[in-house]
């Protein structure tokens, strides 16, 4: 029932909202912290699919968005990388439905290579902002940003946080959004085909929506002031999870609390702040808040650059109201992850590290080669990076060196990125040639076993077109593909790695042997399609 009370994490709740807003499609890459939105809707009943990558799931969400249907885009902090190309020039198109693109930050790098703060993606795009602070939120900005889309033909940017995706709070439900009317294609070339003299006039309307934004935000926008103890006390300005911990920090203190923070309600915070000296802007990350409302001419105060690193707590909070900038206690160190019992991937970090590899490694649960025993990962920068950089180590180093270099890359994050760095083998191969190696254990391990183009089922299992990572090789023009399994003869499997680096070709061996974790699931999924397959031919 729509009366109820339901205690949902952010992630769970921006799925809810999802169904409640009459989302007609959600993509995504499974990306800690997003990934369980896209599960979620799914299991409520909403139309759910993995892309191969981000990009490839925003342009999908904005054909949708293109055709008046309502759609979701999800995907972590350094997804939104991914997805850049698109989110910018939708910006200057404008949707005639309604698209939201949901960004989940990790401050900390809980599970990331870096800890970028995607509040200037909004800025840098042109689009409008809103960071929920709790899963209430997080439900009542999905449903905002589905009408402030369609009202001003805008994609809509939902940024979360790692604390506000994986938390639990309770949420209580408001009525669905009315359906909107069913999806037809109107044609406006002058909207929808940014060549220049189309792009030109976009780019203004653009501006003109973003001031219209901006007006509202000031008057009926998601803001709000808490009044505290005492005309004349200090305010404190923030937005997202940071509010909570300020509530707790101080609790009496008059704080203006901010929902969209682009474009900012800058008239409503240089009142705040005229009402309340000093005025301290509280934020995790960058001082993406400080920095805006300083170069609109308002006097605040922001935190040390010491607090730049890492999620805020509320003893972190404390600190920084207090004006306490000495060095923070180390936290005590936790036992490192490392590759799992059996793992696979242990066959071929061996290997390598026994042949004195150069390892070009690439984001995935495969990155823990780095670790000891193994010690066997040089390099590690994006999705797909693993190819390229290590093509780029090969083009440069002296022949006995290069003939070292090998790259490591997962079967999803191949399918994800690494495609065009076999390409790039092709067209300008090292004189030394070039050795890759496709972790394929038949999952997306890293992120919670998620389907991917090359499983051969969709997001909730079903089944679904299968890309065959070998024949997909073999058209490329490379020689067939040996594929292997690592675990059976690792000894021999260290020689064929061997043979492949002394070939002076470009080679690519399919590592293949499904992940232990998901091999009961990927048995159970199979069975279930088959039982269904069969019912299919009785009937």
């Amino acid at each position: 029932m729509q009366s109820e009370r339901m205690l949902l994490s952010g992630d769970e709740a921006v799925a809810l909202a999802a169904r409640d807003g009459h989302v007609k499609l959600g993509t995504g890459y499974p990306g800690t912290p997003s990934t369980e939105i896209l599960e979620a809707f799914s299991e409520l009943g909403g139309r759910a699919q993995w892309s191969p990558n981000e990009k490839v799931a925003l342009e999908v969400a904005i054909g949708a968005a293109f055709a008046g249907a309502r759609a979701i885009c999800t995907m972590k902090h350094v997804g939104l990388n991914v997805a850049a190309d698109p989110l910018f020039t939708a910006a200057y198109t404008g949707v005639e439905g309604a698209l939201v693109v949901v960004s989940a930050d990790d401050p900390g790098m809980a599970s990331s290579q870096n800890e970028q703060d995607n509040r200037r993606y909004a800025v840098a795009a042109g689009v409008p902002m809103l960071e929920p602070a709790d899963s209430q939120e997080a439900y009542d900005f999905t449903l905002l940003a589905i009408e402030i889309s369609e009202r001003w033909h805008i994609p809509v940017l939902l940024r979360m946080t790692t604390r506000i995706c994986h938390s639990y709070t309770v949420v209580r439900p408001r009525p669905q959004l009315a359906a909107p009317p069913d999806p037809h294609f109107a044609r406006n070339v002058a909207h929808r085909v940014m060549i220049p003299a189309y792009a030109r006039p976009s780019h203004v309307r653009l501006r003109e929506k973003l001031e219209a934004i901006a007006q509202w935000n000031e008057t009926e926008g998601p803001n709000r002031v808490i009044e505290g103890a005492g005309a004349g006390a200090r305010g404190i300005v923030t937005s997202g999870i940071s509010y909570m911990h300020v509530r707790e920090a101080e609790p009496e203190a008059p704080v203006l609390k901010l929902g969209m923070t682009h474009p900012l309600p800058l008239a409503a915070i240089q009142a705040f702040a005229r009402a309340h000296s000093p005025t301290i802007v509280v934020e995790e990350g960058d001082p993406y808040l400080a920095d805006a409302v300083r170069a609109a001419g308002i006097a605040v105060e922001s935190k040390p650059a010491m607090f730049r690193f890492g999620e805020l707590n509320v003893d972190r909070v404390r600190r920084i109201l207090k004006g306490d900038s000495a060095p923070e206690a180390k936290l005590p160190s936790g036992k490192p992850p490392e590759l799992c019992p059996g793992c696979p991937h242990r066959s071929v970090f061996t290997a390598l590290r026994d042949l004195n590899c150069i390892v070009a490694g690439d984001i995935g649960c495969y990155t823990l080669g780095v670790l000891p025993p193994f010690n066997a990962l040089d390099t590690c920068v994006c999705m797909g990076a693993g190819i390229t950089v290590g093509l780029g180590l090969r083009q440069v180093l002296p022949p006995e060196e290069a003939r070292r270099v090998v790259s490591v890359i997962g079967d999803s994050t191949f399918l994800h990125s690494g495609i065009t760095g076999l390409v790039e083998a092709v067209y300008n191969p090292p004189p030394t040639g070039h050795l890759t190696i496709i972790l394929d254990n038949g999952t997306t391990a890293m992120t919670g076993m998620q389907e991917h183009p090359g499983t051969g089922r969709s997001l909730d299992h079903r089944r679904a077109g299968k890309v065959v990572i070998e024949r997909l090789i073999e058209s490329l023009g490379i020689a067939a593909p040996v594929v292997v399994d690592p675990t059976v003869d690792p000894a021999k499997f260290q020689e064929l790695v061997q043979e492949a680096l002394a070939s002076g070709a470009v080679r690519v061996i399919v590592a293949r042997r499904d992940c232990l974790l998901a091999t009961a699931k990927i048995k159970s999924y199979e069975q279930a399609l088959q039982r269904e397959a069969c019912l299919a031919l009785e009937e």
